[in-house]
């Protein structure tokens, strides 16, 4: 549960993440661990704000770490053939469950995150679909109060940050899986 927003504004953009980690019913708030970030940086200015599982922070970061060769984020495909690549490993060495509960027509990595760098901001969902998008996005429980809130701030405000703030305070103040502090990062577009 999270809430992840990326805004893309006058050539700049922004990536933001609360910081609540929630395990069922339980609420691990930010002042209680030293790690609470959901962002992660790596490779020079590339970020990941990745939702779902709690595990998926520590070993997203591990796998960049220990895989860098394997990943290029520089645009929409080299996202889906690094994360196409990356996908046996996080079976083999993080023993990924990928058993599919439904009728996907692929195996889902289990991973939906946003990814911001100077190309833009990118959405890379479970069965390693790739957007990229011109304006803003979010996801995590928190998602759709905080999409709603950055469709109205974002002729309001010309700012990319003072945009995702909105969308992160709407996910903190209405989503029971997001909190606040938050965390963002921002750069400037090629």
């Amino acid at each position: 549960m999270s809430t992840i927003v990326a805004v893309v504004k006058h050539n700049r953009a922004c990536i933001a993440a609360d910081s609540l980690t929630s395990f069922g019913d339980t609420r691990q708030p930010a002042e209680f661990v030293s790690d609470y970030e959901k962002i992660i940086t790596f490779a020079d200015d590339n970020y990941i704000g990745i939702v779902g599982s709690a595990a998926h922070h520590l070993v997203m970061q591990n796998l960049l770490r220990k895989h860098a060769d394997k990943v290029d984020f520089s645009d929409r495909f080299h996202i889906f053939e690094s994360m196409r690549q990356l996908h046996p490993v996080l079976k083999e060495e993080y023993f990924l469950n990928s058993k599919d509960e439904d009728d996907d027509s692929y195996e889902s990595s289990r991973v939906d995150a946003l990814i911001m760098n100077c190309g833009g901001i990118f959405g890379l969902y479970s069965l390693r679909e790739v957007d990229q998008y011109t304006r803003f996005w979010a996801v995590g429980s928190g998602a759709e109060f905080a999409l709603g809130a950055m469709q109205v701030a974002y002729d309001l405000l010309d700012d990319a940050d003072a945009i995702a703030r909105a969308g992160i305070e709407a996910g903190a103040c209405f989503d029971n899986g997001s909190a606040l502090p938050m965390t963002s990062y921002s750069l400037e577009l090629t």
